[in-house]
């Protein structure tokens, strides 16, 4: 076999290609696993994103949740100061009513002792009067010894005159009645 300088020269040529081949395999090589890498750390940085979208919403509604329950809480307990002043509101209105009903039986007492005082006072003066129409001394002769100057009608159906100063029994006075 003779070689001549251009059989030398392919061979070189084809020597020099196999290795620039070589070159360019390796790059590529080189540059899919940098790919691989950055495919799989896309990947990863994907699965965090969509986790961290995930606790996002989670969040969001772990703070609707959380504000729901701030908001019942203050419901509750105006519930239940509603329902305390309700409870109040009904003692207080059964205290005025009782007042009220107080008031009623002191007013009627009051007016009870007053009628009272005025009965004891008519039966004084009605005894006064008995009295007083026992003491007329003769009808006919209008001589009454009554115990108020008006009483001598009782006794006549007259009005008094002047009275006479003539002492009977015990040192009364004598009215004559005209």
């Amino acid at each position: 076999m003779v070689h001549t300088i251009a059989g030398k020269h392919e061979l070189c040529l084809v020597h020099t290609t196999s290795a620039t081949h070589c070159n360019t395999l390796q790059r590529t090589a080189t540059h899919y696993n940098t790919l691989q890498h950055t495919a799989t750390h896309c990947n990863t940085l994907q699965h965090t994103a969509t986790h961290c979208n995930t606790l996002q919403h989670t969040a969001t509604h772990c703070n609707r949740l959380q504000y729901t329950a701030t908001h019942c809480n203050t419901l509750h307990h105006t519930a239940t100061h509603c329902n305390t002043l309700q409870h109040t509101t009904t003692h207080c209105n059964t205290l005025q009513h009782t007042a009220s009903y107080c008031n009623t039986l002191q007013h009627t007492a009051t007016h009870c002792n007053t009628l009272q005082h005025t009965a004891t006072h008519c039966n004084t003066l009605q005894s006064s009067r008995r009295q007083s129409d026992k003491a007329c001394v003769n009808r006919k002769s209008h001589f009454c010894t009554p115990i108020y100057k008006s009483d001598c009608s009782k006794c006549t159906g007259r009005s008094l005159s002047r009275p006479t100063h003539q002492p009977i029994v015990r040192d009364a006075l004598e009215f004559r009645c005209t």
